[in-house]
């Protein structure tokens, strides 16, 4: 049976690789950040709890002194590219495509076939799915074998220390529902804001997770938080909201939030840095009025939705 541990290898070994390309060219900051971030995947279940917080330490020295570089490794040449372009067409999108598409069978197709773990059925997919695109990329375009690891090489390099930033955020998420964030929360709203009503509970707990997730930069990590404090409490005990449309449509109101912060650094940053968009905050300044027309939909989609 295959565990999500065989995905972190994964990743783990091409961290260590990219770590070993920038040690190659000297480049430092780069080789410690990525090996760091390689040593915690590969040996994290090792190192224990003292190991692995230190390991956060040197991630957070090498990326907050900006000891980090951006690398324009050579794999192919412009030329080389056009002509696969000009060859290919839309068809080079296929490859890509094929991560997405196993990850959706593995998903719905595998969970129960003993072969993979079912608790981790979606993470796993996607790591069977990503091997899948690259086997078929490699088979029909042919690069060189150093092709793919430059090009994460440079991925990397350009995105920087906010590669690790979900995960950084998922486990701040979880570390401040263990240390009852959510009933401190709670406390302050009902404290200072008066829920007496359906529609102020409904748009406290949507407009919060909005916010939270902004400060959190993970609706993933907002969602218990603001669910605890609002969301339970409130708009289902007290005023009899149903569980499934209260939650599904509190967790649409946190990535509206997802859209309007640069903590949500695989939307808002990363597209930033390989565009190299002088304003950093450019994505953001366009998905604001979106987001906020959405959030808006959203509370009047559970006040009238989620109670019946």
């Amino acid at each position: 049976m295959i565990r999500i541990a065989a995905v972190y290898v994964l990743a783990g070994l091409l961290f260590a690789v990219v770590a070993g390309l920038s040690a190659r060219d000297r480049r430092w900051g780069n080789a410690a950040f990525w090996g760091l971030l390689a040593v915690s995947f590969l040996f994290g279940d090792l190192i224990g709890d003292f190991g692995n917080g230190l390991l956060v330490v040197g991630l957070a020295v090498a990326g907050g002194f900006r000891l980090m570089k951006t690398s324009k490794p050579s794999s192919t040449a412009v030329e080389e590219r056009r002509l696969s372009a000009s060859q290919h067409g839309n068809m080079l999108f296929l490859p890509a495509l094929a991560i997405p598409a196993v990850t959706l069978i593995g998903s719905l197709a595998l969970k129960n076939s003993g072969l993979i773990d079912p608790a981790q059925a979606t993470p796993i997919s996607l790591g069977i799915g990503i091997v899948v695109g690259l086997m078929a990329a490699l088979i029909w375009l042919r690069p060189a074998p150093s092709v793919p690891f430059q090009e994460a090489r440079r991925l990397f390099d350009s995105v920087g220390w906010a590669m690790v930033l979900p995960q950084m955020l998922a486990a701040l998420g979880a570390v401040f529902a263990l240390a009852g964030v959510g009933d401190q929360v709670g406390k302050l709203v009902t404290e200072y804001l008066p829920l007496d009503t359906r529609f102020a509970a409904v748009s406290a707990y949507a407009v919060g997770m909005a916010v939270f997730t902004m400060a959190m930069g993970n609706a993933f990590a907002a969602f218990p938080v603001m669910t605890a404090a609002i969301g339970i409490p409130f708009v289902i005990q007290k005023f009899g909201g149903n569980v499934a449309g209260v939650a599904a449509i509190g967790m649409l109101s946190g990535f509206c939030g997802t859209l309007m912060t640069p903590m949500a650094a695989n939307f808002n940053i990363v597209p930033v840095a390989l565009l190299e968009l002088k304003d950093r905050n450019a994505v953001i300044r366009v998905q604001a009025p979106t987001a906020l027309t959405i959030l808006a939909a959203n509370i009047l989609l559970m006040y009238f939705l989620a109670f019946s």
